[in-house]
């Protein structure tokens, strides 16, 4: 059956924690537990004093993510014995040393504007590739498994049968590739998002930067990123073992990404940015550990099978290669399920290379009579319309049967959004009549 659219987001070895299904990033204790250098964390502490400019010891530990004690103190004592900063009082308080406000130098902002020249990245202090890579490996989408009762809840709200129901279940499970096709309106694009926001409501731990030969990419996203409360309920985050979260990771929803027709090739690749001297994650690394749906296939500037070509490797392998700006390459996780909607016919978009790489394939079919009645009588419901089953036996005889239109999911909601605005501008209430359902259908439907 189809819808209905009645309903109107290596931590080093000794720093990982894995309890079951559970995923614990540990706070570092020392700086050689964040593997960062002193020298590129002093970077950054200078950086966030340049642009905060009068800024206590405890504040710079919160812009930077790690602890004062062990790390933030001895990298300001690193700058301050440099002569970079200097201390210029202190708001007291039970924080000692950590409520020492810090200004920077002369010679401190000489040193920062040519930090800037190279990476002007201030914020939460990066991972290591290495643990990023790990992490995403321990927080694997193939550990997460639903069963038929999930699947039927997650899209109850949709009219779907059970050969959609028992295709959809098996594809998730995979948690590996996709193809969703069919005519328009028969919602495609409803069902992958259902599977993403729907479904895919386990939690996971990602970082907020990833650090690779002294450069940053920028792996946190608000927008692809739904941020979940820590556990504990503080902003630190702990367990009931005493754990405490080391905040350079934050907790989020699995990542639901979604493009369409203005995806590149470029945007699969590192996007380095000339102003501020840093990366941004493409967009399937944003999306490792979800879903990422790419919707409209076909209809992007990219040729479909350009795009095949650029993931054979990572469709096949699970691993992606990122080009730097300096030629080096690096390897990064390709865990999620990928999603390919389109309304194209798959003979004119991909051939059977492709098709064998995709792991499942969805036809959405038109829906038949009966699935039809089950939508239109929803929507109506949603919009307090009393349905007529008279009225909707016209509808279908003079506006589908005669006009030989095939029916399709999209249209009891089109139809009644037009009735409800004639009804609106009339002055009466909306209601199921000839009169109304003869103006509605000529002012939606074309034929071509």
């Amino acid at each position: 059956m189809n819808p209905s659219f009645a309903d109107t987001q290596t931590p080093h070895t000794s720093q990982l924690v894995q309890e079951t299904d559970t995923f614990f990033p540990t706070v570092p204790r020392t700086i050689e537990d964040t593997e960062l250098s002193v020298g590129f964390l002093a970077d950054l502490a200078l950086k966030t004093l340049y642009f905060a400019g009068y800024i206590s010891g405890y504040e710079v530990a919160e812009a930077i993510k790690l602890p004062f004690k062990s790390i933030t103190d001895r990298v300001l004592e690193f700058l301050k014995r440099d002569r970079f900063i200097e201390v210029k009082g202190s708001s007291g308080g039970a924080y000692a040393e950590a409520a020492y406000e810090y200004v920077i130098t002369g010679k401190g902002i000489e040193r920062a504007r040519e930090i800037m020249d190279r990476n002007q990245y201030a914020g939460p202090a990066p991972v290591t590739l290495e643990s990023y890579k790990t992490a995403i490996r321990k927080q694997a989408l193939q550990d997460v498994s639903i069963g038929p009762g999930q699947v039927r809840n997650a899209l109850s709200h949709l009219v779907l049968g059970d050969r959609i129901l028992g295709q959809i279940g098996p594809a998730i499970n995979s948690s590996r590739s996709i193809f969703l096709f069919g005519h328009p309106g028969n919602g495609k694009t409803t069902i992958a998002e259902a599977i993403g926001f729907m479904i895919l409501q386990d939690e996971m731990y990602i970082p907020y930067a990833v650090e690779v030969d002294g450069q940053v990419i920028k792996v946190f996203d608000p927008i692809s990123h739904k941020v979940v409360p820590n556990e504990g309920g503080d902003q630190y985050g702990s367990r009931g073992n005493g754990q405490r979260l080391d905040r350079r990771w934050v907790r989020i929803r699995r990542p639901v990404v979604v493009t369409g027709g203005e995806l590149t090739l470029e945007s699969l690749d590192l996007n380095w940015e000339e102003a501020k001297k840093f990366y941004e994650a493409p967009l399937q690394m944003k999306a490792n550990g979800g879903m990422f749906l790419i919707d409209d296939f076909g209809r992007q500037k990219i040729r479909p099978r350009d795009l095949l070509n650029r993931w054979i490797v990572p469709l096949e392998k699970r691993f992606d290669y990122l080009t730097l700006q300096t030629g080096n390459v690096i390897q990064i996780p390709f865990d999620m399920l990928i999603i390919f909607a389109t309304n194209l016919e798959p003979r004119d978009l991909v051939d059977e290379a492709f098709l064998r790489r995709i792991r499942h394939k969805i036809d959405v079919r038109d829906p038949t009579i009966d699935e039809y009645r089950e939508i239109f009588r929803r929507v109506a419901q949603s919009k307090d319309i009393r349905f007529d089953e008279g009225v909707l036996n016209y509808l279908v005889q003079e506006y589908y049967d005669k006009a030989s239109r095939q029916l399709r999911a999209c249209h009891p909601r089109d139809i009644l959004d037009h009735l409800t605005d004639i009804a609106r501008f009339q002055g009466i209430p909306p209601q199921l009549t000839k009169e109304l359902i003869d103006q509605a259908c000529v002012g939606y439907f074309v034929d071509l």
